[in-house]
């Protein structure tokens, strides 16, 4: 898979940054019928995200990013072609993150998200946007958090904004 970008805002030295600890993650672009794409606002950190997270003891990539998908935006997805990988040197935790990242279609009806403890506390919210708008959501996210600032966002920007040219030059 194409790597899209390596997030190194605090510019880690890349020999310090591989003796963290790696976390395998995967993240999507998910579009419904109406050709709307889930966005997860972080209303605690003022900013949106695409839906994703970190693997879980045993599941492939593929696999987590589905049950990631039916907690987070409470549908089944079908995936559809990857998008890239992309990497942090997340300087605030010692973490390398790597997020496989991928275009998915919602398969079946959508539902209500699931969201954890920690989601719950951090006020997560759904919303299904047209694609110009979840772009505009992303661009003028104004994090109150070093996360959300220096990694999520940007990540998921760059997501974004390869699965719309993608889709443009399909």
């Amino acid at each position: 898979m194409e790597t899209l970008l390596l997030l190194n805002p605090q510019n880690t030295a890349k020999e310090l940054a591989e003796t963290w600890p790696v976390r395998i993650s995967a993240r999507a672009v998910v579009v419904d019928a109406e050709n709307q794409i889930a966005l997860l606002h972080v209303q605690n950190h003022n900013y949106y995200k695409l839906p994703g997270g970190g693997l879980d003891e045993d599941e492939t990539i593929q696999s987590a990013l589905k049950r990631e998908c039916r907690e987070e935006i409470g549908c089944d997805i079908a995936i559809q072609r990857p998008i890239g990988v992309i990497e942090e040197y997340r300087t605030i935790f010692k973490l390398r993150q790597i997020s496989h990242c991928y275009a998915a279609k919602v398969s079946g009806r959508k539902g209500k998200p699931t969201f954890t403890k920690i989601e719950q506390a951090q006020n997560f919210s759904l919303l299904w946007c047209e694609v110009n708008q979840a772009k505009a959501f992303l661009l003028h996210s104004l994090p109150n958090n070093q996360e959300g600032q220096d990694y999520i966002v940007p990540r998921d920007l760059a997501i974004l904004n390869k699965a719309i040219a993608m889709l443009e030059a399909d």
